[in-house]
């Protein structure tokens, strides 16, 4: 099981770095975890470099795909011939994006149809493109899902750890990461917003 986070050059170390700590939790053979880049190694919005383990080639590859978002998705998806190198495709991959994310996916024609969520800054331009904002951290439809704000990233990465670990290996995860006297009530809240988006019969 490979999952590749998209992460761009400019990108928002919470969305890409909290999503891949938390997905690291899961330790089943085969599971795999890496920053998916078009270079070796990119800086981020706040002057961080960090080294990429997969490239945009292997994103056709990828079991899941994880869109963070960045200070240059704007110029991203206004480029014809960069947006070509992402090649997701939701009948086959589990697909999220986090806030800017979300206008990656809509400009790649994959939230026809689906409402997203998305952050404050980004929702005039996702709804230029032709798609409903949902005034919530986090929604899912079959394999797509969507989160709005910095720290709903744990609900994204929860959400992908429940559709391919089950909802126990979700709430273990986020168990990890909550805040200590608040643990039970955060991963309840989290597991309230993922349960609708999970397939009928894999909830509980």
């Amino acid at each position: 099981m490979h999952i590749a986070i998209l992460t761009f050059p400019g990108f928002n170390e919470i969305d890409s770095l909290v999503a891949l700590g938390i997905l690291n939790r899961v330790k089943a053979p085969g599971w795999r975890v890496t920053l998916c880049g078009p270079e070796t190694s990119v800086t981020s919005m706040n002057g961080v470099t960090v080294e990429t383990q997969s490239r945009l080639c292997d994103l056709p590859g990828a079991d899941a795909v994880l869109v963070g978002s960045g200070l240059h998705t704007r110029d991203i998806v206004d480029d014809p011939k960069r947006l070509s190198t992402l090649r997701l495709d939701p009948t086959r991959q589990l697909i999220g994006a986090q806030c800017s994310g979300a206008l990656i996916l809509a400009r790649l024609g994959l939230l026809d149809g689906v409402p997203a969520c998305t952050d404050l800054t980004t929702r005039p331009w996702v709804q230029e493109a032709g798609v409903e904002v949902l005034d919530r951290p986090f929604h899912a439809s079959g394999n797509l899902a969507t989160a709005g704000g910095c720290l709903a990233s744990p609900y994204l990465a929860g959400w992908l750890i429940a559709r391919c670990q089950g909802e126990e290996a979700a709430r273990m995860a986020l168990h990890y990461v909550a805040p200590v006297g608040e643990k039970a009530a955060y991963v309840e809240r989290a597991l309230a917003h993922i349960r609708p988006g999970l397939p009928d019969g894999q909830e509980g």
